[in-house]
C-alpha cells in the first residue's frame, strides 16, 4: 500500500502540528495558529482537518471536503498548510499520528499545538502519555481555560517538563517530554457558540 504524500518538508524542519475538527473555524483558531507560528519561530504550521474528535459526537459533522475549504479561509498565512493528512494517513488519534510522522519525517522537528482547553482534557486522549514523551507540545491560552489547562493532569504530570514563555522558540529543539504554556490576547470565540448561534447543534 503506498503512503500518501506528506506536504513538503526538508530536514531540521521546525512543523507545527495543529488539528482539530474545525467545525466551524473562527479567528480565534488562526490566532492560535499565529502565536504558535511566532512563539515557537516554526517554519510551518500543518492545520490537521481531522475526520472527527474521537472524544465528541460526529452528528451534524460536515464532510472533511467541507471543512478543509472552511479552513482555508481563515489560515492566511504563507507558512500555513491545510491538510486531510489523517484522513488519508488513516489515523484517527493523535497518537497514532504523532508515531506514523516520527517515523516518515525522522529529521523534521514537530511541535503539537493545541489550545488550552484540549490541554485541560489532555489526560483523556489516548496514549496522552505517549504523546507527551514523542513530541514536544506547545498550549496556548484560550479564554475561560487558563486555571483548568494549568491545574490539569497532564500539567501536574509534566509539570518538571515546562519551560518559560520566553524560551519558547526552543522548544521544537527539545527532547520530549517538553512543554511550553503560550499567553497573550485570547480572543473570545468557540466553534460550539458558533454553531450555537447558527441554529446548530
Amino acid at each position: 500500500m503506498t503512503t500518501p504524500r506528506l506536504p513538503v518538508t526538508l530536514p531540521g524542519m521546525r512543523v507545527g502540528l495543529y488539528g482539530g475538527s474545525f467545525n466551524p473555524p473562527h479567528r480565534g483558531h488562526a490566532h492560535v495558529a499565529r502565536l504558535a507560528l511566532q512563539r515557537l519561530r516554526l517554519d510551518r504550521i500543518w492545520w490537521l482537518v481531522t475526520p472527527g474528535n474521537p472524544l465528541k459526537s460526529a452528528d451534524g459533522l460536515p464532510d472533511v471536503n467541507r471543512r478543509l475549504a472552511a479552513v482555508r479561509e481563515v489560515a492566511h498565512h504563507p507558512r500555513a498548510i491545510v491538510t486531510d493528512l489523517e484522513s488519508r494517513l488513516g489515523t484517527r488519534y493523535t497518537i497514532d499520528l504523532v508515531r506514523k510522522l516520527k517515523r516518515l519525517r525522522p529529521s523534521v522537528r514537530f511541535v503539537l499545538v493545541i489550545g488550552a482547553d484540549n490541554w485541560a482534557t489532555f489526560h483523556r486522549w489516548g496514549g496522552w502519555r505517549e504523546i507527551a514523551r514523542t513530541v514536544p507540545i506547545a498550549v496556548v491560552d484560550r479564554p475561560g481555560a487558563t486555571f483548568a489547562a494549568l491545574a490539569s493532569p497532564a500539567a501536574r504530570t509534566f509539570a518538571g517538563a515546562r519551560i518559560a514563555e520566553r524560551d519558547g522558540a526552543l522548544l521544537p529543539d527539545l527532547a520530549p517530554p517538553a512543554w511550553v504554556f503560550i499567553a497573550g490576547v485570547k480572543v473570545p470565540l468557540s466553534s460550539s457558540d458558533l454553531r450555537r448561534s447558527a441554529g446548530q447543534a
